[in-house]
């Protein structure tokens, strides 16, 4: 994994207003530390040293006494607190590679080769120190002042080297008394001002104070005057104050703690660290230092070697630093008075806090389950840090830091990794070459993101939840609405339904269902059973969706279909020769169609089909009925049916015998229809067959959805809604057949055979204009529909001929017009004639049955007696019937005219009557001038 964390970080200590360097405060720190082993006699206020071994711990040796044992216990104590493993060695293979440096024999031979200084420059300092220390507490001595004076220029291998250490001595002077005292000078102090001048003038030859004693004098005057402190009660305090001021005493105190880092392995603490930092705790005094300062000072050598690092998989050095925050978190509270420690506190948390959350606002990029230990002492770290900071602020008790942090994380940390993903996967799309059969690019980012979240649930979350219950479910609902907001705009981008977009909407849904049950399964323990965080998961609602575009499919679909059924046939000539099975091909053409859109909507990537299939059946249903209507159009049953003239009264002389024969020449027609002619017979029985075809297809229709809809994903029975959505095609074609037969059987017999039927028989006298010729034609007309009509359906039809034939006979008998006349002589003839007719349609018992036959001609039969029956019985039986059905003001002297119902019948009284106006004689004449004043012609 590569080094995401290895940077350089400012020290939160502040800068030095003079340009100590590093090395220069670590020869300090050194000289500090030495005088104050020295001054201490190497040990601590807690050590219980025998008095055998003090001259021995005084000329710095080390002893193997039970002692030593007790304080190797309690340092391996230590490192065990601080979360601090034992030094390892490095290795190359199965090789172990032995330590650079020789392992120092004692503590202060430890030091100084921890410190790096030269054994030369340690007999220097120890030879001059103990000048100066043998009879006093190095607190009491000013350190740099001492040593510019003990210190010769014989002491230095050259004369650069003694003028350089004077100049540092000056400017540790001038750090600790002017730039950074602990107790701020006032400007217009003299002492201050005189140390100003002397160390400005000395800048160039230091040694020049050195060798005039007065200017010696003088120096060390003013140095011990400024250094120095005078107690409440008056008297002057034996310390003196040269190193104690922030940030001089924590830059020296660093170099110090830097000691306990092994210098062959920066990773690693040396073992001697216990004993290493209870030497260091010696220098407290002079420098100010307590042990909450030594913590806090402790804790950033420990953050910083870590961040420093080439390494990182030194999660040690991370571990200490997490519990010297821990410590340093309850230190806090006490001192939070403290101006000093308060802003150091301040900038060390806030480095932390900063560098950590750089880190954790995307975590995913900087942790694996190899490293997830380091993830959890950073967040510890960034919590108590932000914690610490958040009490500095008073805003500690108001909010719950450690969770809103991680809430922050998570949040921040999902919506970068959801990026990332989507950006890969848009790489990896734009670089594919094989295109086929891959997952469209929003169904692969679901996938991926069903990844991420299992990833964040089985890594991540169980770090997290330590600071935040549901940070499982946080986590997904992070990538919930991630995704959400790229579906949102993916949907409202399409315009059709395709594969594509339905195997999107599928994943989606995949995906919302595994990223609600893992913030089910997170919030199992929380106080709302994880309510709150599902209410967040604004749903996708995908069905929803699917739903509505599968509907938009749906109708466009059938909106095509019903514009391609309104093109055809507009052009559809009905031709009973274009199928074999004398039908529309444009039949067989809606109906492939109808099993393509079934087959395209099953074809669809949906587990919607049973919830939908009503939706399509219903769109195809209306296409279909449309097809049926269009088909019956143009075919009026009573577009041909004759309209009955007003009555008149009937005379001797109006028959014209000569007029009418040259109006049956003139409409005589030859056959039943032409080319162009699409209402003509034989279309019209096209037209039938083609209603009956789609009608026997319908029950084979409805099985083939349901087959379909059983071996789809749906486990919804619907098959009873799809059959019911076809019947009412069906009922259509019922009704449709129907309509055609009687407009079929009305074209034949007053359009076809007009000339010799409504125009022809009976015009003039009635043995000359018998039904004969009509029979003749009609036989032929029937013949020609048993030709072209369907078998199933050619029983119907004829029926509806014949039908046709029995009402277009009572029309000529009693509406057909002053042309036609009846004597009672003329009944034979008549009653002939329908026997011909019925015997046409009987042909010998190779017709429609005689019961059939009989049904049908009942009122033809009733009512033909009336033309044998004399005049008066039917004037009497007219009067007689029509007072019956008037009211009771009316007078028998004035009968009521009867109103023509079409609905004749023997004891009707517009059918008696219009028998009287068409009786040829007198006596009928006259009744109907004196009751009605009919007149004898229009």
């Amino acid at each position: 994994m590569p080094n995401d964390y290895t940077e350089t970080i400012t020290c939160p200590f502040g800068e030095l207003a003079t340009n100590l360097s590093d090395s220069e405060l670590n020869e300090a720190a050194y000289e500090i530390l030495v005088g104050a082993c020295l001054s201490y006699g190497g040990k601590t206020s807690n050590d219980k040293v025998p008095d055998s071994e003090k001259n021995s711990e005084k000329a710095g040796v080390t002893t193997t006494t039970q002692y030593t044992s007790l304080k190797s216990r309690a340092a391996s104590k230590v490192k065990k607190a601080l979360g601090i493993k034992s030094r390892r060695t490095k290795s190359s293979g199965n090789k172990t590679v032995p330590e650079q440096v020789k392992k120092p024999n004692s503590i202060e031979e430890t030091l100084r080769v921890q410190m790096r200084v030269s054994e030369q420059m340690d007999s220097r300092v120890r030879k001059a120190l103990s000048k100066v220390v043998v009879d006093q507490k190095i607190e009491s001595v000013v350190l740099p002042l001492e040593m510019l004076q003990l210190l010769k220029p014989a002491d230095f291998p050259s004369k650069e080297e003694h003028e350089a250490s004077q100049k540092r001595y000056l400017k540790l002077l001038e750090a600790g008394l002017l730039l950074h005292p602990l107790l701020p000078l006032e400007n217009d102090n003299a002492d201050r001002q005189r140390l100003r001048e002397i160390i400005d003038g000395a800048s160039e030859k230091p040694s020049n104070i050195i060798k005039n004693k007065e200017s010696m004098q003088s120096l060390r005057s003013i140095v011990t005057s400024l250094a120095c402190r005078t107690r409440d009660d008056g008297t002057v305090s034996e310390t003196h104050h040269w190193a104690d001021g922030f940030p001089l005493n924590l830059k020296i105190y660093q170099m110090l703690l830097e000691a306990c880092f092994d210098i062959n392995d920066e990773a690693s603490v040396i073992e001697e660290l216990f004993e290493v930092v209870e030497q260091i705790k010696k220098t407290w005094q002079v420098m100010g230092m307590n042990q909450v300062l030594h913590n806090l000072c402790f804790l950033w050598i420990f953050f910083n070697r870590y961040t420093t690092m080439t390494d990182q998989a030194e999660g040690d050095l991370l571990n200490t630093g997490e519990n010297l925050l821990t410590k340093v978190e309850h230190d806090a509270k006490a001192l939070k008075e403290d101006s000093n420690y308060a802003k150091v506190l301040s900038c060390v948390s806030s480095v932390i806090l900063g560098w950590g959350e750089k880190r954790l606002v995307d975590y995913h990029i900087h942790f694996r389950s190899s490293n997830i230990e380091s993830m959890a002492c950073m967040v510890s770290m960034a919590v108590v840090s932000a914690k610490i900071m958040a009490e500095d602020g008073d805003e500690g008790d108001e909010i719950d830091v450690g969770y809103q942090k991680v809430d922050e994380y998570i949040k921040s940390s999902l919506r970068a990794a959801f990026t990332q993903v989507m950006e890969m996967e848009k790489s990896s799309k734009a670089s594919s070459k094989d295109f086929q059969n891959e997952l469209p690019f929003m169904a692969r980012l679901a996938e991926e993101v069903s990844k991420l979240a299992l990833t964040e649930k089985e890594t991540f979350s169980p770090i997290l939840k330590r600071w935040h219950p549901l940070a499982a479910g946080v986590a997904v609902a992070t990538l919930h609405s991630c995704y959400g907001n790229e579906l949102k705009q993916y949907v409202s981008g399409i315009d059709e339904i395709s594969p594509d977009v339905l195997k999107v909407l599928k994943t989606a849904d995949k995906l919302e269902k595994d990223l609600v049950q893992i913030a089910v399964e997170n919030s199992v323990d929380s106080e709302d059973g994880g309510k709150s965080i599902i209410r967040e998961m604004l749903p996708y609602e995908t069905e929803s969706v699917t739903s509505g575009l599968v509907k938009s499919w749906i109708t466009e679909r059938t909106d095509r279909l019903k514009e391609w059924v309104n093109r055809n046939l507009q052009q559809e000539k009905w031709d009973p020769k274009a199928t074999r099975e004398r039908f529309a091909l444009s039949a067989v053409e809606v109906l492939r169609i109808v099993d393509e859109a079934f087959e395209a909507f099953f074809s669809l990537p949906i587990a919607i089909h049973a919830s939908m299939l009503p939706d399509l059946a219903t769109g195809i249903d209306s296409c279909l009925q449309h097809y049926i209507s269009m088909a019956k159009s143009g075919c009026d049953t009573q577009s041909y049916v004759p309209t009955m003239p007003p009555l008149t009264r009937c005379s001797r002389r109006s028959k014209l015998p000569g007029v009418f024969k040259r109006k049956e020449k003139a409409h005589k027609k030859t056959q039943c229809g032409t080319a162009n002619d699409t209402s003509g017979t034989p279309q019209m029985c096209c037209r039938i067959n083609t209603l009956l075809y789609i009608q026997t297809q319908l029950d084979g229709l409805a099985k083939r959805e349901v087959t379909h809809l059983t071996n789809s994903e749906s486990n919804q029975d619907i098959s009873n809604g799809i059959e019911k959505e076809f019947k009412l095609s069906a009922a259509a074609c019922e009704e449709g057949i129907q309509h055609l037969c009687e407009a079929t059987a009305n074209n034949v017999v007053y359009h076809d055979l007009s000339h010799l039927f409504w125009d022809g028989l009976y015009i003039g006298d009635v043995s000359s204009s018998r039904i004969e010729p009509f029979l003749l034609e009609l036989d032929l007309q029937l013949e020609d529909i048993s030709l072209t009509v369907h078998g199933n359906i050619r029983t119907r039809l004829v029926t509806q001929v014949m039908k046709a034939s029995f009402d277009g006979l009572l029309l000529v008998l009693l509406a057909g017009g002053p042309a036609r006349a009846f004597t009672l002589q003329d009944y034979e003839m008549i009653e002939e004639d329908f026997r011909f007719l019925t015997d046409l349609f009987w042909s010998n018992g190779d017709g429609l049955s005689a019961e059939l036959i009989d049904d049908f001609s009942i009122t033809v039969k009733e009512i033909l007696p009336l033309f044998q029956t004399d005049t008066e019985s039917l004037i009497q039986k007219f009067r007689n019937i029509t007072l019956e059905n008037c009211s009771s003001s009316t007078t028998k002297s004035k009968l009521p005219l009867p109103p023509t119902t079409g609905q004749w019948g023997p004891t009707e009284p517009n059918t008696v009557l219009r028998v009287l106006c068409y009786r040829n004689d007198e006596i009928a004449a006259k009744f109907l001038k004196k009751t009605y004043n009919l007149p004898k012609k229009l």
